[in-house]
């Protein structure tokens, strides 16, 4: 059986908001679990949810204080619930190692599909255990250690995450903090991310997404992207990155697409950002070919354009400290930058600009040469 990583938790809802208190509690060691991180507890989870999930009231599923063992699980809606709360104060922790998985073959280990109204509250630790995924890959709420991707938003319109602490080695590979497509009207706001990989990544058909206050370090930064691969036509826009401050990560604030590519990637700001020694603080890359060097060259590309940095300041890891790398048939367009002050301690910082247009203010350091201003 071919074993694949899952990702750690997939949501696949409508959020809503809900301020007053649930009525009717299923608390899933009524159900069987134990809590001991030793015996599988997914039975008593589903029971508990179907449960809840058929109650036509406000209702709360109660995950006590313990360690709770589960496989992969799938909680499906639609519910009759007019809200349903999960109140978690213990953890969840995924099989040991591989080899104790009873699904190899499923792309998420937790998700939540087709549910409206949910609230997750929790002070508990969600646990991956993906280091035994990690290691074969490599040769061949807060979220703990993922085999892959901690958590992905798909399919959602109007979702907030907020104090979510995520956490992996600086080694651990695809390991993204949160991946957001397909989804509009999504806030990610004042959470700690720190990965193996993306802090944080809008894929295609991301819109209308704000990251406000995210602290990311390490991982490979904040990112649009990638897009286009394989010749597909992508689309994001209105995406804007606030109040984010990046410790020594590969990457600062990233807009990353395939050759050959269609679509745009647009409307689209960084501000108020602080970096603590990132590499590559701030690039675009039409040319990303996931670390290899062997993607032919293409004449189609996502178009990017209306991006704007204000307030970038702080030091880069290496003396390149802006790179603009665009497509010579398909240019990056209105690329503006204020107040953008970029220090590098192992020397004078550089930029590195092709095919990119747009404004600099006179305060931008290093300066950009294809920018006007």
């Amino acid at each position: 059986m071919k074993k694949e990583k899952a990702s750690a938790i997939f949501l696949f809802f409508s959020v809503a908001f809900y301020l007053g208190k649930a009525q009717n509690i299923y608390n899933v060691t009524n159900y069987g679990a134990v809590g001991n991180g030793q015996m599988d507890d997914s039975a008593a989870f589903l029971q508990a949810w179907e449960a809840a999930c058929g109650d036509n009231g406000d209702v709360q599923i109660v995950i006590p204080s313990g360690t709770f063992l589960l496989q992969s699980l799938s909680f499906e809606g639609p519910c009759k619930a007019s809200s349903l709360e999960i109140q978690m104060s213990g953890n969840i922790v995924a099989p040991p190692d591989p080899k104790s998985w009873k699904n190899c073959n499923v792309e998420n280990w937790i998700q939540f599909r087709n549910v409206n109204g949910l609230i997750v509250n929790a002070s508990g630790a969600i646990d991956g255990k993906g280091s035994g995924w990690w290691q074969p890959q490599v040769r061949g709420l807060s979220l703990v250690n993922s085999p892959r991707r901690h958590m992905h938003i798909n399919g959602c319109n109007t979702a907030l995450l907020s104090n979510i602490n995520i956490t992996a080695p600086e080694d651990s590979p695809n390991t993204d903090g949160i991946d957001v497509s397909n989804s509009t009207n999504v806030d990610i706001r004042d959470s700690n991310i720190a990965t193996g990989d993306d802090c944080v990544a809008i894929g295609d058909n991301g819109k209308y997404i704000n990251i406000t206050g995210v602290i990311c370090g390490p991982g490979h930064g904040i990112s649009i992207g990638s897009l286009g691969q394989n010749g597909a036509d992508a689309s994001v826009e209105e995406v804007h990155v606030r109040g984010c401050t990046f410790h020594a990560t590969q990457n600062g604030v990233r807009i990353k697409t395939w050759q050959g590519g269609r679509g745009y990637a647009r409307k689209i700001s960084f501000e108020h950002i602080t970096l603590d020694g990132a590499h590559n603080p701030i690039i675009i890359d039409q040319f990303y070919c996931n670390g290899r060097h062997d993607c032919p060259i293409m004449s189609s590309a996502v178009k990017i354009s209306d991006v704007t940095y204000y307030e970038v300041q702080g030091t880069s890891a290496t003396p390149k400290a802006i790179v603009l790398n665009c497509s010579k048939t398909v240019s990056c367009d209105n690329i503006i930058m204020n107040h953008v002050s970029i220090r590098s301690p192992s020397g004078q910082p550089v930029s590195l600009c092709n095919n990119a247009n747009g404004q600099q203010d006179n305060l931008t350091t290093p300066k950009v040469p294809c920018l006007s201003g």
